[in-house]
């Protein structure tokens, strides 16, 4: 049994040579194929910090074999105009480390490892704060080898811990709303109720997470219960609590009875003070009445001797005595009676 075997042609082993012989002439001319320095961090490209906090910023580089020059590091931080230059922050050559640049924005920067040249860059910032905001070069630098990492830093704030607040009134069936508001905080400011007793909140119940409001249309019991609102951003989150209550409406029955006795018993009061008002102006007008007739009866007084002079007395007495007499000159007897003082009228009777 024989087999068909196809073999190379002479022509085409003979094509195939000289390509390899020429792909080996210009391997050895260029000598051996080498890696270049690379960094080779893997963190994120941008970073969220709040301030106050500790920032590293990553830059691992790997050198080659071949990277035979003095190590030299830069960080600079990125200038967002193009027309104007990097700002160089810190350095290190020859072994050493350097700070450039404004003391404000170098204070607590320094590199996170104690030796640098042994292949991690990185930068340490101890507390940041917006100053500190921006993006971040490191330039790593062994001759021939050469490589860049670029990190942005985002600086935020915290947010302040919320105020709550219950704006309506918290009766059965009525409309009620929550409140919760954050005076500080970079945004965007993210706000979350939850309910700490009595299940979750119902689907009734409508919920702004960039307002903070937490809106119920037909308050209830049900709803009654502790509630607290959460409000975070990139970099932290706060929270405050309020206990919302359900005040049931009163019996209008009882109401309207309360006002009808207390209506009546205005008037009842009222009537009391005009009676001993009326009474008190009777009163004083009897009494002037009576008063006025008092003076009316009272006799007028009897006019009495202009002196009570026993001697004046005689002498009226001896007065009158002589005129009976001259009245009854006939008379043959003549009887005398005896005279007295009577202190009722004054003289002599």
């Amino acid at each position: 049994m024989s087999r068909d075997i196809k073999r190379p042609t002479s022509g085409q082993s003979w094509c195939s040579w000289p390509s390899l012989a020429l792909l080996m002439v210009v391997t050895l001319s260029l000598g051996p194929v080498t890696l270049a320095m690379r960094v080779t961090s893997s963190g994120p490209q941008t970073l969220q910090l709040a301030q106050g906090e500790q920032a590293r910023v990553d830059c691992i580089y790997t050198p080659d074999p071949e990277d035979i020059g003095e190590l030299d590091i830069e960080w600079s931080l990125v200038s967002p105009d193009t027309t104007k230059k990097d700002q160089l922050i810190i350095s290190y050559s020859g072994r050493s480390k350097y700070l450039h640049g404004d003391p404000a924005l170098t204070e607590g920067v320094d590199f996170a490892a104690s030796d640098p040249s042994q292949g991690d860059a990185s930068l340490s910032i101890s507390s940041v704060d917006a100053a500190h905001a921006g993006t971040y070069q490191c330039k790593v630098k062994k001759s021939p080898g050469v490589d860049m990492h670029k990190v942005s830093l985002v600086v935020l704030e915290r947010p302040s811990t919320p105020k709550c607040w219950v704006e309506g009134d918290e009766a059965v069936g009525q409309p009620v709303s929550l409140h919760c508001k954050s005076d500080q905080g970079s945004g965007p400011l993210q706000y979350e109720w939850r309910r700490e007793s009595g299940g979750p909140i119902p689907p009734s119940v409508t919920q702004n997470s960039v307002l903070g409001e937490l809106l119920i249309n037909n308050h209830s019991v049900v709803l009654a219960g502790i509630y607290s609102c959460e409000v975070a951003n990139a970099v932290g989150k706060e929270r405050c609590r309020l206990n919302l209550q359900a005040i049931k409406p009163p019996n209008r029955a009882g109401v309207i009875a309360g006002t009808v006795c207390g209506c009546l018993l205005l008037i009842i009061i009222i009537l009391i003070i005009i009676w001993l008002l009326v009474f008190r102006w009777e009163r004083k007008r009897y009494e002037k009445e009576l008063s006025n007739e008092i003076r009316e009866d009272a006799p007028s007084p009897e006019s009495r001797p202009a002196s009570c002079n026993p001697s004046l007395q005689s002498k009226v007495a001896y007065s009158q005595l002589s005129q009976t007499h001259k009245h009854h000159p006939s008379s043959t007897s003549t009887s005398y009676t005896a005279t007295k003082y009577d202190s009722r009228y004054g003289y002599v009777v």
